[in-house]
């Protein structure tokens, strides 16, 4: 048996663990794939049986088509359909839970934003994008509504204030430093103790700032608080305890 068989990967699956799937699953020999995808990534696996891998460098040349320049690369507020293989829950079970079993899985859409969208450079039908956005957004789909086109490769490079360029497994950041993207309202000791106790307290986000705040006293991060009506805080996520 010599030919190609077109494999729809799941996410958490190697390219190997499904071409010796289909090996097995056909009572062949021999098998083999014409590029590999990521264990995170979904989608098509071309799986070479028998003589046809002697194709294989053929078939792996063969590219993903980009649109003619220039792109409509999406700003602003973007509606997605997040893949069936994602982890969005669907009636309390992941998506890709029920799609490895094979259940008709609908994933609702739902709103995202993209802050900035650049193309970095382009050499032929391969492209590199830089891409800001908020979080739940799947970036491989913004990249295949381009056209005919996958994500090769994907890095985050960054998460809020902090950058990978900055990443080492042995150092723990202070709570205090971690939480420094959230506007401070310092407490005196009273109030400390009540915001740590849960109690509402006196106090706004500086400079009028809507949203959460954190509460520091003498000793350090209290809580994270939430505006209420009268100029209060309320404490939602406690560090005392």
């Amino acid at each position: 048996m010599d030919g190609l068989v077109l494999v729809d990967k799941p996410a958490g699956k190697t390219s190997h663990d499904l071409t010796l799937a289909t090996r097995r699953g056909l009572g062949v020999r021999k098998a083999g794939h014409a590029g590999t995808l990521d264990p995170f990534a979904t989608g098509l696996l071309l799986v070479l049986v028998g003589r046809a891998r002697r194709a294989q460098r053929f078939l792996m040349a063969l590219p993903g088509v980009l649109p003619p320049e220039p792109f409509v690369l999406p700003t602003g507020l973007v509606r997605q359909r997040p893949p069936i293989y994602s982890a969005v829950r669907v009636q309390g079970k992941r998506a890709y839970e029920r799609a490895r079993l094979g259940e008709d899985v609908e994933v609702p859409e739902r709103d995202v934003t993209v802050y900035r969208f650049e193309q970095r450079w382009r050499e032929g039908d391969r492209a590199a994008f830089s891409i800001d956005c908020s979080s739940g957004t799947y970036v491989r789909s913004l990249i295949a509504d381009l056209g005919d086109a996958y994500c090769e490769e994907l890095r985050r490079t960054r998460v809020g204030p902090f950058d990978v360029a900055d990443a080492d497994p042995t150092r723990v950041l202070p709570l205090e430093r971690a939480l420094s993207f959230l506007p401070r309202v310092t407490l005196d000791a009273e109030a400390g103790w009540r915001a740590g106790h849960g109690q509402t307290v006196a106090g706004e986000a500086p400079d009028g700032r809507d949203g959460e705040v954190l509460l520091v006293d003498a000793d350090g991060p209290v809580a994270i608080a939430e505006p209420r009506d009268g100029a209060l805080l309320k404490p939602i996520v406690g560090f005392r305890a």
